[in-house]
């Protein structure tokens, strides 16, 4: 299952995602890791939700790559 990551909702710590790093932003991409921390506060967010992978990148959720974890 791919979904985006502008919900808020839709993602949560364990969740395989793919994230686009701050460095990556003009090339868009991606990394692969598993959230460990949700960093927006607001419900929702146009570029993608902020988060923190267990590797200790931060980045904003382009697509959620696995939500059966």
């Amino acid at each position: 299952m791919s979904a985006n990551g502008q919900q808020r909702a839709a993602i949560r710590p364990g969740l395989l995602v793919d994230i686009v790093l701050k460095k990556d932003q003009a090339s868009g991409q991606t990394t692969r890791g598993v959230v460990k921390d949700i960093l927006t506060n607001s419900a929702n967010h146009p570029h993608g939700i902020k988060v923190r992978l267990q590797s200790g990148d931060v980045g904003r959720v382009k697509t959620i790559v696995d939500s059966n974890s």
